[in-house]
């Protein structure tokens, strides 16, 4: 679809982006990041996508952040497109109303591991690495990671973790709740399809307003986040999947539902 930027269209109505750069541990060039805004818009409003993975290319890196041999020749004001460019296209993405899973498969450092935060699941190989590691080069996260962190891990690990960029292995990353799930390289696919299994048991609106209404109620009081909550369920209560899942249930049988 794009330069650095691989999608395949694969059963169970996933869309899997991969990052094709293994030679550059599938840094995220300008071009790769056009191409995964691209893609996003693309598969999120796809009648026949029920849910969108991302991952890197090769066996070594998910994405080691940021290009930095690209960003070397760039002016101030070139930087500050560019960290417009990387929020735009992560922001999209965490907004899409399609699940999304980050397929860690290798390290996910900087704006790699910014990326994985930006999807709803991570499922990581066990030779994984992860960090937000930018305070070493004298910047810090600026595509979400210290505000995807923290609500993900909770502020004093989040702290612990960006203030001293420190790297951390896929089973550290387990127990703190980083990743849901940790398997061996081999078995990554395989973890990443039992989970689209689930998901494509459920219907997709309803997917898609229980994840709206934990995004939407994340950040205001209970009160306020169980409105979300009634508004999003009335959703739900419109749609022809509603009747079918009563049906089926009634039936004995799977549902066979049609995203409306």
């Amino acid at each position: 679809m794009a330069d650095g930027i691989r999608v395949e269209r694969r059963e169970l109505g996933a869309a899997w982006i991969i990052i094709d750069r293994p030679d550059a541990m599938n840094a995220l060039s300008g071009a790769v990041l056009d191409g995964l805004l691209a893609a996003t818009r693309t598969l999120s409003v796809a009648p026949d996508v029920r849910a969108i993975v991302v991952t890197g290319a090769g066996a070594k890196a998910f994405s080691a952040g940021a290009d930095l041999k690209e960003r070397r020749g760039m002016s101030e004001a070139d930087t500050r497109a560019r960290i417009e460019l990387i929020n735009l296209a992560f922001d999209t993405l965490a907004r899409s109303q399609r699940p999304t899973i980050a397929a860690v498969n290798g390290v996910a450092f900087g704006g790699g591991l910014e990326l994985a935060l930006a999807c709803d699941l991570r499922v990581a190989s066990s030779t994984a690495q992860l960090g937000l590691t930018e305070v070493r080069l004298g910047i810090m996260p600026g595509a979400g990671g210290t505000q995807r962190l923290a609500r993900l891990v909770g502020a004093g690990r989040a702290k612990e973790l960006i203030l001293t960029g420190r790297r951390i292995t896929a089973e550290q990353a387990y127990r703190i709740g980083l990743v849901s799930e940790v398997v061996q390289t081999d078995a990554l696919e395989a973890e990443v399809h039992r989970l689209l299994e689930e998901l494509a048991a459920a219907a997709p609106v309803s997917l898609a307003m229980a994840k709206a209404a934990i995004d939407r109620g994340a950040d205001v009081g209970l009160d306020e986040g169980l409105r979300i909550e009634r508004a999003c369920y009335e959703v739900t209560l419109r749609t022809d999947d509603r009747n079918e899942g009563l049906a089926a249930f009634a039936e004995k049988r799977a549902p066979r539902y049609q995203g409306r």
